[in-house]
């Protein structure tokens, strides 16, 4: 049987920290698929269109290759952005689903070319729609706030300007984005476990997600 965890959550509440950890210590293959979402919006806009036109989005989600993965520059804010817009296209959520389950049914090997002991997929809809058979849901989450507060530390510490009101408000616009699209909305499965990291540490969140799997005994 072939392992599957889903982490859900919206931007900064902390779950790719936790699923990096969760990666090493399980020995999964992991898949941040945001990345899909903002390598698409990149695209687009390094194309000159813009990432609400469905048509444009589509293509450049169909055309997607796997190497685009790798820019850097996907971890930037404008690319967030781009990736929150075409996330919102149904056809570009259709495009990029086939590679997301296949990578979930065959996780590659690990960097050290051993076999992987099942897949980590962190977004926003992967156990609400993507894997929604995944043996292991959890949901991550904070306050706007406190999430802004975490984005606005980030840019500062990566040399970058900011304004945290601009942060925040960018922050609250997105969130409203993801989870008021038609597309499968940023929501928690019903059999998620739900971590509010507002108050928590990271070594707390990662403790707290370590009991709920190992509960279910399935390394």
């Amino acid at each position: 049987m072939n392992i599957v965890i889903a982490i859900d959550g919206p931007a900064a509440a902390g779950k790719g920290t936790l699923a990096k950890r969760l990666e090493a210590h399980f020995k999964l293959s992991k898949l941040d698929t945001g990345l899909l979402y903002r390598a698409t919006g990149s695209k687009v806009v390094s194309g000159g269109g813009d990432p609400q036109d469905a048509q444009i989005a589509e293509a450049c989600a169909r055309a997607l290759d796997p190497a685009e993965l790798d820019n850097p520059d996907l971890r930037s804010d404008e690319a967030a952005q781009a990736a929150s817009k075409v996330s919102a296209v149904p056809g570009v959520r259709a495009a990029l689903l086939d590679f997301q389950r296949e990578f979930a049914k065959n996780p590659p090997p690990l960097a050290d070319g051993s076999p992987a002991q099942g897949a980590l997929l962190d977004g926003r809809d992967i156990g609400t729609t993507v894997c929604p058979d995944a043996q292991v849901k959890l949901f991550v989450t904070a306050s706007p706030e406190i999430r802004a507060k975490r984005r606005f530390k980030e840019l500062q510490e990566r040399g970058l300007e900011a304004i945290y009101a601009r942060v925040l408000d960018d922050m609250k616009e997105r969130d409203a984005r993801d989870s008021g699209r038609s597309a499968s909305p940023l929501a928690a499965a019903s059999d998620a476990l739900q971590l509010d990291t507002s108050e928590m540490d990271a070594d707390q969140a990662y403790a707290a997600a370590l009991d709920f799997i190992n509960a279910k005994k399935l390394f």
